[in-house]
Parts: structure tokens; C-alpha cells; sequence
């Protein structure tokens, strides 16, 4: 197990850290397409904010980073941790990982291992990454190379259930590479690994967890919509009833990111292939996917009722990224209430301290400096993501950004003055 040389593709929130603590016991490849960031990673700097500088530095004689297919060839594990989204009919787009297993198979040799890590509907390793890996390295799977499927389970700006503190899913395409897979993952996850009876067992038990999440939310999403009409503040009712304990405790809010937003859709294309109508999982992506329109429409009924003018108002959006904390954002639904607020000619800017400006002004042409040392002043403030500095904000905060009645839309609760809360 010592001397096997492992590449990782992909180097995002889940591959890096993986290279890292990999790069800690064996030597490491990480491959990344994407030139300027390898680049980054060269000079010590992680855009994703995962890992600082120091953890970079501590691993530099074992790990490698690069573009060039040439330098993964003699690598002996490969392990795949590609994007894998939906397009813009929810369907799942395999692309990503289709282009890794042809970069893969291209250098596979006999006796290889490859890993993916990548969340996909059950079968997809077998069914679709197999087939490519065997045409372009014309070797034979099973005899000449192996393959495993071992779930992510990174939570990004997470600093406390980390990698290592996770524990991990393994799987293989036959007992004895299956071993080999989970012993290798036993080598760097504290928290232990599970080994699961198969590939495709693995691949669903990653694609569930995010489903069962985002079923749970749009529970709690519907029901603040009708705790809303009937005059109830929902978090109080949140509050009351987990005083039992086995009540799920969450809160309403958006639901974006690249995982609990979009593996649903992985699982109801399987489901739907196979004839089978996925109705709970789907109403529960229709509620989740409207949440952002609703509460535009609500921050406009809050600024009509406070007497404010809706056409050419200027409505300050805090946060941008899909969770707190965090650079990432990759599928934020804070975008649908940026939108839907334009579509009352309401004039929006958004400040977010945690996100790179230069990159995420191709997605948001109104970003803002600090609007506190700004002498622009709004109609209204929306509180759309939990970041540390918010939470520090006060009633003299919002009195020097609102101009007239002081109207603030908490989506995350985390100011206790505001006008109205989700």
C-alpha cells in the first residue's frame, strides 16, 4: 500500500483536502483542468478557503499539483471528484465526469484502481464511467483495472466535521479491491470507514442523504408558508415543538449549493427511467426552488405596507454565497430573489465579505464594497446568509443603511429587530 502513487482529478472542495491528507502518508498527483488554479494551489493559495497556506506547505515533498496528463501516467489509484450538476432542465449532466473517465482510462494501466467520488444515481459507475474507462485504455474491467465508488461527504466552510472527522463510505467492484479501497481510506479518515456490500449500494446511500435533507427542509418550508398566512411566527413554533426529542429540529430557508439542491435530481431521473414517479421528491424540489421568489414577493408587501416606494427603490441583499461562512456560490438561491426583486424595477445590490468579487462579478453585476463605509442609503436590507460579521450587525447598523422606516427581511434569524423573518 506504501508505494502506490495516487492522483486525484479534480481539485475543488473535495478533491484538495483529499490530496492533502493523502499527500500525508503516499505520493500525490492532483490534476485540475483548470490552469489558474493549479497555479494558485502552487503558490499556496486555496480560492475555496478550505485549506490554509500552512496545510499546503506541510505536504509539499508528497504532493504535486498539475494540468498535464503526462505527469498522472504512472500513478497506480486515480480518484475521480468532478462536478457533477443538472442542465437547465434538471437533468442529471454527466459531462464532467464522462471527460475525467477518458482523461483516466487514457493512462489507466494493469492493476489500476479507480475511485469516484462524485455523486451519482446507483449504476452510473458500472453503467457509465466502466464502459468509458474500457474503451479508451482497451483494457478489461474486473481483470485488468478495478474501480470503487467512496461517497464525499465534505461540507464546505465546515471546520469542525472535516474530512478526517467524517466517517466514510467504501465500496468495490469485487471483495478484494473492495478491501484494498477501505483499507486505503483507513490510512487517512479518523472517524473510521463503512464498507458497503456494492458499488451501487455506495452510490445511492450518497445520493439519499442530501434527498432525505432536502425533503425535511421543504417540510419546514411549507409549513413557515402556512404559519405566514396564519400569523405565527415560525421559529417560535420550531422552538416549542423540539422540546420533544424526536422532533427534527431545522429552520426554513433557501436550499442551493452543489449538493442538497441538485442530488435530488440524480435520484427522480433513476426513479423515472425505471417508471417509477419520484411525487414526494419532486413536490419537495418545486417548494425548495420557490422559496427565493417568495420571499422578493414578501420583502415587496413589507416595503408597500411600511409606506416605501417599490419602482426605483434600492434594496441592499446581504450575502450571496449558499451557506455562511463560505466563498461557494455555486447554485445560490439568493440569485432568485435578486431577480424576482428586478422584476419590480426595484434597483438591488448585494454585499458579501466571504465571496472573491473579481470572479463573482460574471454572476452579479451590482456587487458592493462595504455599503458601511458607503453614503449610499436603501429602502430596505435583506438578510440572506449567516456570515459572522452579520450576526455582529445591530439596530445602529441598519439605521445608518435604511433611509426612513427601518425595514429588515431576516431569512436566517439572526437579528432580533427585524421586520419580518422567514
Amino acid at each position: 500500500m506504501k508505494n502506490k502513487k495516487i492522483c486525484l482529478i479534480g481539485l475543488g472542495y473535495v478533491g484538495l483536502p483529499l490530496a492533502v491528507a493523502f499527500a500525508e502518508k503516499f505520493k500525490v498527483i492532483g490534476f485540475d483542468i483548470d490552469k489558474e488554479r493549479v497555479e494558485e494551489l502552487g503558490k499556496g493559495y486555496d480560492r475555496t478557503l478550505e485549506l490554509k497556506r500552512s496545510d499546503l506547505d506541510s505536504v509539499l515533498s508528497n504532493l504535486h499539483f498539475t494540468c498535464n496528463q503526462s505527469d498522472i501516467e504512472d500513478s497506480n489509484i486515480y480518484i475521480v471528484t468532478v462536478p457533477t450538476p443538472v442542465d437547465t432542465l434538471f437533468k442529471p449532466d454527466l459531462k464532467p465526469l464522462i471527460e475525467a473517465s477518458r482523461l483516466v482510462g487514457s493512462v489507466l494501466s494493469r492493476g489500476d484502481i479507480v475511485i469516484y467520488e462524485s455523486t451519482v444515481y446507483p449504476g452510473v459507475t458500472e453503467e457509465v464511467c466502466v464502459p468509458v474507462l474500457e474503451s479508451f485504455s482497451t483494457l478489461k474491467f474486473n481483470r485488468d483495472f478495478f474501480c470503487g465508488y467512496s461517497p464525499e461527504r465534505i461540507n464546505p466552510g465546515d471546520k469542525v466535521n472535516t474530512l478526517k472527522m467524517i466517517k466514510k463510505v467504501t465500496s468495490g467492484s469485487n471483495p478484494k479491491v473492495a478491501q484494498e479501497i477501505d483499507k486505503l481510506y483507513q490510512e487517512i479518515i479518523v472517524a473510521g470507514t463503512y464498507l458497503a456490500s456494492s458499488i451501487k449500494v455506495a452510490e445511492a446511500s450518497k445520493v439519499i442523504e442530501n434527498t432525505q435533507r432536502d425533503v425535511n427542509i421543504a417540510l419546514i418550508n411549507e409549513l413557515a408558508l402556512i404559519f405566514h398566512q396564519i400569523g405565527i411566527d415560525t421559529n417560535e413554533v420550531i422552538e416549542a415543538a423540539s422540546t420533544k426529542w424526536n422532533f427534527l429540529k431545522l429552520h426554513p430557508g433557501l436550499v442551493g449549493g452543489h449538493c442538497i439542491g441538485v442530488d435530488p435530481y440524480y435520484l427522480t431521473y433513476k426513479a423515472e427511467e425505471l417508471g417509477y414517479k419520484p411525487n414526494l421528491i419532486l413536490a419537495s424540489r418545486q417548494i425548495n426552488n420557490s422559496m427565493g421568489k417568495y420571499v422578493a414577493q414578501e420583502t415587496i408587501k413589507v416595503m408597500n405596507t411600511y409606506g416605501k416606494r417599490i419602482r426605483g427603490s434600492n434594496v441592499l441583499v446581504l450575502g450571496l454565497a449558499f451557506k455562511e461562512d463560505c466563498p461557494d456560490t455555486r447554485n445560490t438561491k439568493v440569485v432568485d430573489i435578486i431577480n424576482e426583486l428586478k422584476e419590480y424595477y426595484v434597483n438591488v445590490d448585494v454585499y458579501d465579505p466571504c465571496i472573491d468579487y473579481q470572479r463573482e462579478r460574471l454572476l452579479i453585476k451590482n456587487l458592493v464594497d462595504n455599503p458601511l463605509q458607503g453614503v449610499k442609503k436603501y429602502d430596505a436590507v435583506v438578510i440572506a446568509v449567516s456570515h459572522s460579521q452579520f450576526k455582529l450587525y445591530d439596530s445602529n447598523t441598519y439605521s445608518k443603511l435604511i433611509t426612513g422606516k427601518r425595514v429588515v427581511i431576516d431569512l436566517k434569524n439572526i437579528y432580533s429587530d427585524a421586520t419580518w423573518t422567514l
